[in-house]
């Protein structure tokens, strides 16, 4: 599947991140050349946050001047550099000195002494406010870089909190940036929650979300095996970007997580043929397998003329051909046995077994009315597998255009069957969406007719 092919793109944007201002020099604060003159005016001062002392001045000074001559060699001056760091104290201090170092670290690309220098310039309280968000976002670059992932996103969040950007880097950009954050620590589980959450926010507000954000997310999930957060991530893609293509991922990568049993996987081949997403021969034969000709013939009929009319299974294909067959040879008497089936289903003292019987019949018909009553009436019954009939229950609902009924009953599901009712509820989701005249029921798309 093309959708977990994901960690190229994510490290185009890291590399995109980098890049932006990996090269920006700030500008080292300009120390007064009259300080030694007025330190003892600036005493008071000091004591306020303010001025220079005379220990930082005597240190300062001569680094500054031959850290900034023609041809200085940055890394002989290092002793005096670590020297300075402990000096600075005060605002103009940390401000001066911090620059100083962040453009030392610049010339030896010593992205350590660049953080110190970050760090000491953001701690001065000193750094204009048009610049805070820039001179964060490099702290965020620096510290990430080092792999201080708590410290990275720290500063990334007060990059985004003065909505920084760049032509290049967009505030969602950022928003991605602290997710893969967590999940550069490994912390992979708040990771998702993070994007879950910048998901949610960015939809309550009407703003766009990037195909890309759930994609991270599944992707992410899917590779790890985290649930219930990959069926999560699974059901908001899906819902956003509904098609044929991602209808079909999305089925697969449910079917591919789990072993499921014959009739779980039956309503989640019946989602992919309601959905469009049925392509490949194998699919069929799983579908046609699940349903059985001798149980469902009319379901298993109309699977095997769409796969016929598009190709997607050769006209050769012994086994499928003897399905159609062992179908074709069974839907007059089964259609006929469904006025019995309906009576005695319906009756005081009927049992599980017919009840069970006859909604799965009406489904497979295309009669979801009768097979919605059947399925509510099984599910007051002792014995009942509730999971099955309540998600055939919201199957039903979908096929009877009751999408919001459908969406309630499918949040019902619990257990090996969950995954499987999210899908369908995403599906009842798009279905209740902006529809016209030309767009197919779920009766159109199954191909089912009690004619």
């Amino acid at each position: 599947m093309q959708l977990f092919n994901m960690r190229k793109r994510a490290s185009s944007l890291a590399l995109a991140v980098a890049m932006a201002t990996g090269t920006a020099v700030v500008a080292t604060a300009v120390f007064p050349a009259e300080a030694h003159a007025q330190r003892k005016k600036k005493k008071d001062k000091k004591s306020e946050g303010g001025g220079y002392s005379k220990e930082f001045v005597a240190v300062y000074q001569p680094l500054n001047e031959g850290l900034n001559a023609d041809g200085a060699d940055v890394a002989a001056y290092r002793p005096q550099i670590d020297q300075l760091v402990p000096l600075a104290s005060s605002q103009d201090e940390k401000i001066a000195a911090g620059g100083l170092i962040f453009n030392s670290g610049i010339k030896v690309q010593d992205k350590g002494l660049q953080l110190t220098g970050m760090e000491m310039m953001l701690a001065s309280g000193k750094v204009p406010i048009e610049q805070l968000g820039r001179y964060n976002f490099i702290a965020y670059q620096l510290s990430n870089a080092a792999s201080d992932f708590v410290k990275a996103r720290g500063y990334l969040q007060q990059a985004i909190n003065y909505n920084f950007t760049t032509e290049s880097i967009s505030a969602p950009d950022l928003q991605i940036a602290m997710a893969e954050s967590f999940f550069s620590a490994n912390q992979l589980r708040e990771g998702l929650a993070f994007l879950k959450n910048a998901i949610a926010t960015r939809e309550s507000q009407g703003q766009d979300v990037q195909e890309q954000w759930y994609r991270r997310g599944l992707t992410v999930a899917y590779n790890n095996q985290i649930t219930p957060e990959v069926y999560d991530f699974t059901q908001l893609w899906i819902a956003a970007f509904p098609s044929a293509t991602n209808w079909r991922d999305a089925v697969n990568l449910t079917r591919n997580l789990n072993e499921f049993q014959s009739q779980p996987l039956l309503d989640l081949l019946r989602l992919a043929k309601a959905a469009d997403a049925l392509q490949d021969k194998n699919d069929y034969i799983l579908y046609i397998e699940a349903a059985d000709a001798r149980r469902l013939p009319k379901e298993v009929k109309d699977l095997i003329e769409s796969a016929y009319a598009r190709d997607a299974v050769s006209r050769d294909d012994i086994y499928v051909a003897d399905s159609l067959t062992t179908a074709n040879g069974r839907i007059a008497s089964d259609r006929a046995d469904l006025p019995a089936l309906e009576r005695d289903a319906g009756a005081a003292n009927a049992g599980l077994r017919t009840v069970v019987a006859a909604a799965s019949a009406f489904y497979s018909y295309g009669d979801y009315a009768k097979a919605a009553r059947f399925y509510e009436k099984a599910l007051g019954m002792p014995g009942v597998d509730t999971a099955e009939a309540t998600t055939r229950l919201g199957m039903a609902q979908v096929g009877l255009g009751d999408y919001a009924a459908a969406q309630a009953t499918f949040a019902k599901v619990d257990g090996v069957r969950a995954p499987i009712a999210q899908l369908w509820s995403a599906f009842a989701s798009e279905k209740a969406g902006p529809t016209t005249s030309d767009s197919p029921s779920l009766g159109e798309l199954m191909g089912a007719s009690t004619q």
